[in-house]
């Protein structure tokens, strides 16, 4: 008999229903929940509620529009890296490119859509009915696996929007070895092929044959053109769901309603991280770490009321090898590492970095690029291993949490017919008042592992062994998360590759904490021969061969008394 009037939220232990002012709930005998618009009253209020309400419920359209962009991706594509591992990442942008929401996708990707958005802007103009496609590292791209789809979306009159952009991992890409992540590669041609700023679909009509002949007609051409245009297909399919749902919200709201509820979010964000700078004394903060080979990651802070200056001079040359990092990547890494210091939950936008000022000299974390690929740095490592290592680098100086695993433990095989590429868990680092979780992702990546099933049914592998690694990670008050091991046995002859850290350290623990294991990987070949592989190193297994990956666990907090 009890009846509601609106405005008034309704929870339950599945869902929450609105009522609207204007519309009253009466519940019946039978508890059912019966809602009737009262005669003679509007149902549309919505400028009458309090500006934080709208701008959290605004806040979850954009969130959903990228998660259901993130739906459809994984739907739609064929590559086992898409559709099984979870690999690529949605998101919603403004008019002016800078990035607003995103799906709980992956950290490294997101961070940098916007400046691959504003990139693209400046070099091919974006009209209705256009989608471009890069993974070019100079124009906002981090490595060339992650292939990034761009559309922008109007208004039936033609007025711009915003942008929505996907960016997924093809697992072949072409390059020197398959699974286009070359241990010894030294320049971004070898590296894979090269996709400079293209109409994918221009007015309206797409253009598969130039993608096919980027694809195949490169010096080392992908290994897996049906799967790259399936996965591009779905990245479209991805991109259009998102116009469709934006324009419907511009239609319904207005456009500038949405427009300002766009730039409120980016000064939620700005407010958020000014209020956190200020709850840090004023001062300089320095933290330095090392890659395995030595080379240096270094970082001052410098934090003056509610701004701060994050210099990374004294971080290393333009890397010989292929652990190079894009500004892009950077500024992903810093933008994660905010969003983590507000420790509220906040989708990740550019209004993180407006009271920020980077400073990233040319080097391993802004390296230069030229027209030609084969004078251009490799970059496939600086993606997923520096961008981890950067931030347990950023986060040391705070105290706030131990060192990570900080690697990705690239994993890649395959031969001329087919690329497999994972990435494997470990430990994360405890802090005060909690362990550390053992056995996950962490950080900058956020995929998911291939299922047995899926992965001994789609090639020549099987898997032997998938466990924690117990007693990995540091000691302390807290412990650190463990580690795992993996283990599989080839079944036919083919490239293997890694791209890891903390293969000659463990990850450092805080307060007296002890620091996590290194980890360590190694082939048994069928006559029980022990092959050591490096941190970033490549072996050709045959039949019968074992490879074991052993992975890092996390720092521990705190000594123990």
């Amino acid at each position: 008999g009890a009846v509601i009037d609106g405005p008034a939220l309704l929870l339950d232990s599945h869902s929450t229903s609105v009522i609207e002012k204007g519309w009253q709930l009466e519940l019946d005998s039978d508890l059912n929940g019966v809602a009737r618009k009262v005669k003679g009253i509007s149902g549309h209020h919505a400028s009458r509620r309090p500006e934080a309400v709208t701008l959290e419920l605004f806040t979850s359209r954009f969130e959903s529009i990228a998660e259901e962009m993130g739906a459809i991706l994984q739907r739609t594509a064929l590559s086992v890296n898409v559709k099984e591992r979870l690999d690529f990442s949605c998101a919603l942008l403004d008019a002016e490119g800078e990035l607003v929401a995103n799906a709980p996708h992956i950290p490294v990707h997101l961070g940098s859509l916007g400046m691959c958005v504003r990139r693209l802007r400046e070099v091919l103009p974006m009209e209705p009915g256009d989608v471009i496609v890069t993974n070019h590292p100079a124009f906002g791209g981090s490595h060339l696996p992650d292939v990034t789809v761009v559309a922008p979306v109007f208004t039936g009159n033609n007025k711009l929007i915003g942008y929505v952009a996907s960016r997924a991992h093809h697992g072949e890409i072409g390059g020197t070895v398959p699974g286009s992540m070359p241990p010894l590669g030294r320049n971004l041609e070898e590296e894979g092929v090269v996709i400079s700023p293209t109409f994918i679909v221009k007015n309206g009509e797409a253009r598969w044959n130039e993608i096919e002949r980027l694809l195949t007609e490169a010096r080392h051409p992908t290994r897996a053109v049906a799967d790259n245009l399936a996965d591009l297909n779905a990245a479209i399919a991805a991109n259009h769901r998102g116009a469709v749902a934006l324009r419907a919200l511009a239609d319904q709201s207005g456009i500038d309603t949405v427009a300002h509820y766009m730039k409120e979010l980016k000064s939620y964000a700005e407010g958020r991280i000014r209020h956190t700078l200020l709850s840090i004394p004023d001062g300089t903060y320095v933290s330095e770490e090392y890659l395995d080979d030595g080379t240096p990651l270094c970082v001052t802070i410098d934090i003056n009321g509610d701004t701060a200056v994050i210099d990374f001079t004294g971080s290393g040359t333009v890397h010989q090898g292929n652990l190079n990092a894009t500004s892009a990547i950077v500024n992903s890494v810093v933008i994660y590492v905010l969003r983590l210091l507000i420790e509220q939950e906040l989708p990740l936008n550019e209004g993180l970095m407006k009271a920020i000022t980077l400073n990233i000299p040319e080097g391993i974390l802004n390296p230069p690029f030229v027209d030609d690929p084969a004078r251009c740095p490799a970059v496939v490592g600086g993606n997923v291993e520096t961008s981890q290592r950067l931030v347990d680098t950023l986060l040391k100086p705070f105290n706030r949490v131990a060192c990570s695993q900080g690697t990705m433990n690239n994993v890649v095989f395959g031969n001329d017919r087919f690329g497999y590429y994972e990435t494997i868990c470990g430990g994360c680092g405890a802090g005060l008042g909690f362990n550390g979780a053992s056995a996950v992702h962490h950080h900058m990546t956020n995929t998911r592992i291939t299922d047995a099933e899926v992965l001994e049914h789609r090639y020549p592998v099987r898997l032997e062994r998938f466990s924690i690694r117990h007693g990995s990670g540091g000691s302390g008050k807290n412990n650190g998360g463990d580690g795992v091991i993996r283990e599989m046995v080839f079944l036919d002859s083919l490239s293997l590759s890694v791209l890891t850290q903390h293969r000659s350290t463990g990850p450092y623990g805080l307060e007296g904490g002890g620091s996590g294991k290194p980890g360590k990987q190694y082939v048994i070949r069928k006559d029980g021969t022990v092959v050591s592989l490096k941190s970033i190193d490549g072996y050709t297994v045959h039949p019968g061969d074992r490879f074991i990956i052993k992975t890092p666990g996390g720092g521990g907090w705190g000594g123990l008394r």
